[in-house]
């Protein structure tokens, strides 16, 4: 209680004392006059038309009165988005494919020349082999350092997904080879602003890069930013941007701007990740006469890939690697930070509620439940064991990362998945190995996001009269449809398929214009639709008749807008000067709908 009053004080002295700290923001100006501006202040970052910088109110107000002045705006933090995960696997025996490779075709196409992506994130870093090191060049950032030291794992990770050689060791990332240009906008700190990604996209630009991936996210619109993207993709590139991790249906951004592909994330059993954000595609801005609403692909999830249990590169040695097997045969397992070898023969505890000393000189095999992980390791290694490999006890969960908090021994320990259970329990003898490695697993939109850019440059490689939008569209035309049937807020259009955006670009060629996703089915029902425009332009009305189910469900430009009563008629706030293309179906299915009707 003392502490929280001497908190408070402080902060009241703080605020009486006058103190204003200094907040960092983006001024558009008009170019002419831009010196003065700047004049006394440290410039951040800048592009054409703008500048960032650490302002306080006063130099706020200032700075607004001054001629040449245009704009102020907040420079939103931007954070690299994903969940870390102990390492599974031994990729230093073999190459190694990761599951998202299969899952999404990557395997059934080969890359051609062409193609280079940028990679705005926390640099990739050199001491990881596993690149065409020759096809890679970056930018160095005075605040951030070397393109190709790490700032933290996470770049190189992303790196690896996009785009790690098929060498025969290690990962094989989704284009394998393909050229990237790496920006470093993170460090060890791990965040960069929103102008940062502005100017990173001039870099990629600059460098001949036609495909931009960013694993990273924040809150709040930034013109600047979204302007520097709008351009990127104007001018034929394709930016792609991670959801975000929080498992609501919160926008992040620079994901949220249209031009940015969304992309989320899905499991190998194709389920959608429970971290994967789900924003909706409409939006719906001003107020009163003033309200409009739109609804566009670009304001939520397009596509998702895997990006739960994603194994790729990390900067050497700073990954956690375990390897297990049993009678000779290899299973799937996750480290903890009780790292060694051991090999020996094996015994059951079940639980490992108790000391047993049937474990003396024996690796523990231990099923989950009833205790804490560290309570049963402890056990095991009370009882002489030395090792313990823990079983999970639910199907589909995959190997277990376990928080052994509270543990007193050393002895190497690892989990495993219930799927293994049986060749584990049966076994006679193991060998569990624990250390420090070059790659690892990590979770997240961020292990989406360069999935489906490399997916991206693969397809666009074999398809190179195709511009951005033309992929963007090929991916979301050939995705498979998961979660609810059609485009849905947690998939979008669905999991990326490679070879499927292939053929169908085979078929539909690239005219320039963009390929659009299949609408819903033509009609089928014995619904009727009209509607008309109302309040200048600004309402849709429509009606209706038919219908056997209680509610329908409205359709905008081909993307499930809502579910309403079967009442007959519902009204939409629109933009009048934008056309929209409405059909109304019975609820939950896409065969009884009715005509379109265009306004």
């Amino acid at each position: 209680m003392k502490f929280k009053m001497k908190t408070a004080y402080a902060a009241t002295l703080l605020a009486l004392s006058g103190y204003a700290s200094a907040e960092r923001m983006i001024v558009t100006h008009d170019s002419a006059k831009s010196n003065s501006l700047k004049a006394g202040h440290h410039v951040l970052v800048e592009g054409n038309g703008w500048f960032a910088v650490d302002l306080d109110e006063n130099a706020q107000r200032t700075m607004k009165a001054m001629n040449g002045f245009r704009k102020m705006e907040v420079d939103a933090k931007r954070y690299p988005l994903s969940l870390y995960n102990d390492d599974a696997g031994d990729p230093t025996a073999q190459q190694l494919t990761p599951y998202a490779v299969y899952q999404s075709q990557a395997n059934q196409l080969s890359l051609q020349s062409g193609q280079k992506v940028c990679i705005i994130d926390s640099g990739l870093d050199r001491s990881n082999t596993d690149f065409n090191w020759g096809a890679i060049t970056g930018d160095n950032d005075s605040g951030t350092g070397n393109w190709d030291e790490h700032g933290g794992p996470h770049g190189t990770h992303v790196a690896g997904t996009v785009a790690a050689a098929d060498n025969g060791y290690g990962v094989v990332g989704m284009a394998p080879g393909v050229p990237l240009h790496i920006i470093k906008v993170f460090n060890e700190s791990g965040w960069g602003y929103s102008s940062d990604l502005a100017y990173a996209a001039n870099k990629c630009t600059a460098a001949g890069a036609n495909i931009i991936t960013m694993s990273l996210g924040g809150g709040g619109a930034s013109t600047v930013e979204e302007n520097a993207f709008n351009t990127f993709t104007d001018n034929g590139g394709l930016v792609l941007a991670a959801a975000g991790n929080d498992g609501n249906n919160v926008r992040s951004y620079p994901a949220g701007y249209k031009s940015v592909m969304m992309v989320g994330a899905n499991d190998a059993n194709n389920n959608i990740a429970s971290f994967s954000q789900f924003p909706t595609n409409t939006v719906t801005t001003g107020r009163g006469k003033n309200q409009t609403t739109e609804t566009h692909d670009g304001y939520g999830v397009e596509v998702t890939a895997g990006g739960v249990d994603t194994l790729s590169t990390y900067p050497a040695g700073l990954a956690t690697l375990s390897s297990v097997t049993v009678d000779g045969a290899g299973v799937a397992s996750a480290a903890t930070d009780n790292t060694g070898d051991a090999t020996g023969a094996t015994y059951f505890m079940g639980t490992a509620e108790a000391v047993d000393g049937g474990a003396n000189g024996k690796i523990c095999v231990i099923d989950r439940g009833n205790i804490s992980f560290a309570d049963k390791i402890n056990n095991c290694g009370n009882s002489g064991g030395i090792g313990a490999i823990v079983i999970n006890n639910v199907a589909g969960e995959g190997v277990i990362y376990m928080d052994i908090t509270g543990v007193t021994t050393s002895i190497p320990a690892v989990g495993t998945a219930f799927e293994d259970r049986a060749a584990i329990v049966g076994s006679s003898t193991a060998s569990i190995s624990i250390g420090t490695g070059d790659y690892g697993y990590m979770s997240g939109t961020s292990m989406a996001t360069p999935a489906v850019a490399g997916v991206a440059a693969l397809v666009w490689s074999n398809n190179p009269d195709c511009n951005g939008t033309e992929i963007r569209e090929a991916l979301k035309a050939t995705a498979q449809d998961q979660g609810a049937s059609g485009r849905d807020d947690y998939f979008g259009y669905g999991i990326v398929k490679a070879a499927d955006a292939h053929a169908y670009l085979q078929t539909n060629g690239c005219e320039g214009g963009g390929v659009t996703p299949p609408p819903p089915p033509p009609p089928s029902g014995d619904i009727v639709l009209s509607g008309s425009r109302s309040s200048g332009g600004r309402v849709a009305d429509l009606t209706w008749t038919g219908g056997s189910t209680a509610n329908v469900d409205v359709y905008v430009n081909g993307s499930f807008n809502n579910t309403t009563p079967n009442d007959g008629a519902i009204s939409f706030n629109v933009n009048k000067r934008t056309t929209y293309t409405f059909t109304v179906c019975e609820e939950g299915s896409t065969t009884a709908c009715s005509n379109d009707v265009t306004l």
